[in-house]
């Protein structure tokens, strides 16, 4: 059986198990939050849904089981938005050809999906002038509806209550906390310290959230009961990184690391909400963070320009996407690849290369697990690697495509980005 026979049949096994409602077994393990192993129940903000497994928080998302009901008819496609060219193509995974492609707003970043599931974002932040947008996608259709006008929405995440969209406006150093249906201001939290504010991850209980400052090396943390900044932590560079560039056999790969400062990028918790990973551009590693101290305990040597993170679907690895140069704008065919972390050691277990070159970027994981899907920022395609054997398959689609979506994902809700479910 080739590769798109095999990933055409779990496409149709999952609409089969959502259609089934098999899904709706993890809806009776949420009133008994707390009872996993005997641990204790996690009190969290009002609003939020409970805790199922206080040692896992990726839980609820783990496979076709737990995708739900409501997703029956949702239609299975990667959406890719392309910054540079004002679009968003659609790939239809079976086909592993782009099927659609429609105009969006100015400079997509991301496409984010809304907390209910039931609408997806394309994030038009509009570099460098006040036209940004926010472009809504029903996933049922896969077609757009009317843009709402965003004031610089780089990147978009939901309170874990689901009271409100958190658009990053990244220029502007500032959250901007909005209804997440109608896109309505409701507050602000200033994050001045914060340059180049862009990814996040939520405590397991729903009362901090932790945001990358891509341009001054560190983390924001984010009160969110209280609405402000509760602090900074920067994070420290290696002493050595790898070359993005081509060497001679022979010649060293790595070189001294003079950079002042890290690159800081995705960021996300270990399944016992306990640690904090974040992958960083100019570290060419994930730092790893004690939550609850707020300082770094290890550093993890990863790749060439780590930048995305994606949790295994059974919740015991970590997906690293390493783009392959330190530079923003970068070289096509550079030396990009994925590392697989393994959670409960924080050892690395496999490296991906991507062959004869590239520059994977941001995605996320199909709902049976199967394949990582990844952007080729630098190299106008995305990438799909087998999760088993780290083969890669590549789709040509627009103009530095991004951060794309898999769609439909397990879980009962959506804190945002790429497909941050829980």
């Amino acid at each position: 059986m080739n590769a798109n026979s095999r990933s055409a049949l779990s496409l149709l096994a999952i609409a089969a198990l959502a259609a089934a409602g098999v899904a709706a077994h993890h809806v009776s393990h949420a009133a008994a939050a707390g009872t996993v192993a005997g641990a204790p129940a996690v009190a969290t903000v009002p609003g939020m849904p409970p805790v199922v497994d206080p040692n896992n928080l990726y839980s609820e998302t783990e496979g076709p089981a737990h995708l739900s009901p409501a997703l029956k008819d949702d239609l299975v496609r990667v959406y890719v938005p392309n910054l540079r060219g004002n679009s968003v193509s659609v790939i239809d995974p079976a086909q592993m050809k782009v099927v659609d492609t429609f105009k969006v707003g100015q400079a997509p970043q991301h496409v984010v999906v809304g907390y209910d599931l039931r609408t997806l974002w394309a994030a038009n932040n509009a570099e460098r002038s006040s036209n940004g947008s926010l472009t809504p996608i029903d996933p049922r259709t896969g077609k757009t509806g009317a843009a709402i006008p965003v004031d610089d929405p780089y990147n978009m995440y939901f309170t874990p209550d689901g009271k409100s969209a958190i658009v990053v406006a990244e220029a502007r150093h500032r959250l901007d906390f909005r209804d997440p249906k109608t896109m309505a201001l409701q507050y602000s939290i200033d994050a001045p310290k914060c340059g180049g504010i862009n990814h996040a991850d939520f405590s397991i209980d729903g009362r901090t959230a932790f945001f990358t400052c891509e341009f001054d090396g560190s983390i924001a943390r984010i009160d969110l009961v209280d609405r402000k900044v509760s602090g900074y932590l920067v994070l420290p560079m290696p002493s050595t990184r790898l070359k993005d560039r081509a060497v001679p056999p022979g010649s060293p790969t790595t070189e001294v690391c003079t950079s002042k400062k890290g690159m800081p990028q995705d960021i996300r918790f270990s399944p016992d909400g306990k640690k904090l990973y974040v992958a960083d551009m100019e570290a060419d590693g994930v730092h790893v963070v004690d939550a609850a101290a707020f300082k770094e305990v290890a550093f993890i040597g990863t790749g060439v320009a780590a930048h995305g993170l994606y949790p295994s679907r059974d919740g015991k690895k970590l997906y690293v996407a390493n783009r392959g140069s330190h530079r923003i704008h970068g070289p096509r065919k550079g030396p990009g690849s994925v590392t697989v972390l393994d959670f409960a050691t924080d050892k690395i277990v496999a490296t991906w290369p991507v062959p004869g070159g590239g520059s994977p970027d941001m995605g996320n994981v199909t709902a049976d697990g199967k394949y990582l899907w990844l952007s080729g920022r630098y190299d106008d395609v995305v990438y799909r690697f087998d999760t088993a054997t780290g083969e890669v398959h590549q789709v040509a689609v627009g103009q530095e495509p991004h951060g794309l979506t898999v769609w439909p994902q397990p879980g009962r809700y959506s804190l945002g980005h790429t497909g941050n479910l829980r």
